[in-house]
């Protein structure tokens, strides 16, 4: 069965012209040079690599994927074509499933040097992305893509069902409908395209894997900007690439200036050197807080305890409901700053369901977070206990909690072990580690408790369940349910998208009356911006956009 996505092409070209519309209603920034601030200084600038707030954000506007996020004036978003110009897809039976197989055709753009862009860029770039010997942590956004698991499996990049047709026509072909593919997929920083022999040449000059460290104001980029000028510590200034294909109302110049803190970034914009901050400090965070209608902006990650699934210890299910029930999540909320949230699933808030709202307001709390149940939830946790077989908790013996060291999670961590000791005498005992430490451990198995920020790579509810089925590399609790694993298979070949999204309800479901996790709590952000500003917006996935920024009509 072959499906053109025409409804698709002109919906997303008539989101791009209401956009171009409504910008009307501000000044054009023909002229305009912007001072930002997001953080500190990009950690990288390789696609593949980049995951500070920072380095995606100046990426987002020096390259431009197969399409790309948008937003009016008020700061609503779309998603309209980018490097492409249109896009088919068609559907075909296979194996008991479906494979779906997406045709881009690529419009007639240019990188900075002259050059065409092509399929070629985008079929590279992919193929390197996925290559485990690459260790890039936003692999598995092509994890959707057919042949993703052959080709790590086997190291052979061209298993990898992204090919070029020709210099105009990209091919990649799916496991299933994936709705998410389009929206996330083909607009994350990740996926960017990126020329082969730029990326040899730069890393020749280097002497560097690093290969955009040597001159970074020698890239060639296909986005709205071109990386004009650094002082080291101090600023990027981006400047408009006047080979892109189109025509932006955005600033002339964006210079991105680094904060090593929320508070420097704060006295950035106090001091006017900024008219666009982040992050806030919890000062201003608590001054925002004071209006009632202010919410935070929702982080796309919850703070969860990992069960290690596979011990001997906590295979026990009863064992882990009884820890489960033990936490007091507003009380952890409270630990974690101004703009935590206990959580009420592991999905958080801000991940759409539909036009009527997202993933978690639409739908009952799975998690039970009221004060005056807890001690009747306590009373249920001693009694799993005793039932598992445990006089006390501490007939456990000493546990250690790991958990990545910062501030706010040696706060969470403290209080925690506090809660388990007191509701159930179970000894635990803090452990803060640096990030690769952890990660080595939990990789190997070698925990009982851990706590860790689940994230996603795409904002959509089944990325953040796609990866606890049976044997997935990021299944770190080495969780496995015949049932789950169904579940999701009948989600990847979903054409229904409320069938779709009752079955991601029920996986959410399963997987915590399963309690492979236990969700903490869930953060949000804020950052301010000129009044006389219109146009910047911030991605859910954290990252910012500045190339659309106009002054205000008075």
């Amino acid at each position: 069965m072959k499906q053109f996505v025409k409804r698709l092409t002109a919906a997303l070209l008539l989101a791009s012209l209401c956009a171009a519309l409504l910008s009307g209603c501000a000044q054009d920034g023909d002229g305009m040079a912007l001072n930002v601030c997001v953080g500190g200084a990009p950690e990288s600038l390789d696609p593949i690599y980049a995951e500070d707030i920072p380095g995606q954000t100046v990426l987002a506007h020096l390259y431009e994927n197969l399409m790309r996020v948008t937003a009016d004036s008020a700061g609503k978003t779309s998603v309209i074509p980018g490097m492409a110009k249109s896009v088919d897809l068609e559907e075909e039976a296979r194996d008991g499933g479906i494979t779906v197989t997406y045709t881009f055709r690529l419009r007639s753009a240019r990188w900075s040097d002259g050059q065409s862009v092509t399929a070629g860029d985008f079929v590279y770039a992919w193929q390197r992305l996925a290559d485990p010997a690459r260790g890039s942590r936003y692999a598995d956004l092509l994890s959707v893509v057919s042949g993703y698991q052959e080709a790590r499996a086997t190291g052979d990049m061209s298993l990898l069902q992204v090919t070029a047709r020709n210099d105009s026509t990209l091919v990649v072909v799916l496991d299933g409908h994936y709705d998410w593919f389009l929206k996330e997929v083909c607009t994350s920083p990740a996926t960017m395209p990126l020329r082969e022999d730029v990326v040899r040449r730069l890393k020749a000059a280097s002497g560097s894997q690093s290969w955009w460290k040597g001159d970074p104001t020698q890239l060639v980029t296909n986005g709205p900007y071109t990386l004009a000028a650094l002082e080291e510590g101090r600023l990027f200034r981006l400047e408009r690439n006047d080979r892109y294909y189109g025509s932006l109302p955005g600033p002339q110049s964006v210079d991105f200036h680094f904060a090593g803190s929320a508070e420097e970034s704060w006295s950035l914009y106090e001091s006017k050197t900024v008219d666009s901050a982040w992050p806030l400090p919890d000062q201003r965070l608590e001054e925002l807080a004071q209006d009632p209608e202010w919410t935070p902006l929702p982080e796309l990650s919850t703070y969860a305890v990992l069960f290690n699934c596979a011990s001997d210890l906590l295979s026990d299910p009863a064992l882990r409901e009884a820890l489960s029930l033990a936490i007091d999540r507003p009380a952890l909320a409270q630990a974690a700053g101004t703009a935590a949230l206990p959580a009420e699933g592991l999905v958080p808030p801000g991940v759409p369901e539909n036009d009527e709202g997202d993933f978690r307001a639409l739908n009952a709390a799975l998690l039970d977070n009221s004060p005056e149940s807890y001690e009747a939830r306590c009373t249920q946790a001693r009694a799993l206990l005793e039932e598992a077989g445990y006089n006390s908790g501490a007939d456990l013996g000493e546990l250690e909690f790991l958990y990545l060291k910062n501030d706010v999670n040696d706060a969470v961590a403290q209080v925690l072990c506090q809660q388990w000791q007191e509701v159930l005498s179970v000894q635990a005992v803090p452990k803060g580690l640096p990030e690769r430490e952890l990660m080595s451990a939990l990789r190997a198995g070698e925990y009982a408790l851990a706590g860790l920020s689940l994230t996603a790579s795409a904002n959509d509810a089944e990325c953040f369940l796609m990866s606890w089925t049976s044997g997935n590399r990021e299944n770190l609790a080495c969780y496995e349910s015949t049932a789950y694993d169904t579940l999701m298979k009948i989600i990847a070949s979903a054409a229904d998208g409320t069938a779709r999204m009752g079955c991601l309800h029920d996986a959410e479901a399963l997987l915590l009356m399963d309690f492979a996790c236990a969700p903490l709590y869930t953060r949000g952000t804020a950052w301010e911006q000129r009044e006389t500003l219109a146009g910047a917006f911030r991605d859910p996935r954290g990252w910012f956009s500045f190339a659309n920024v106009v002054n205000r009509t008075t």
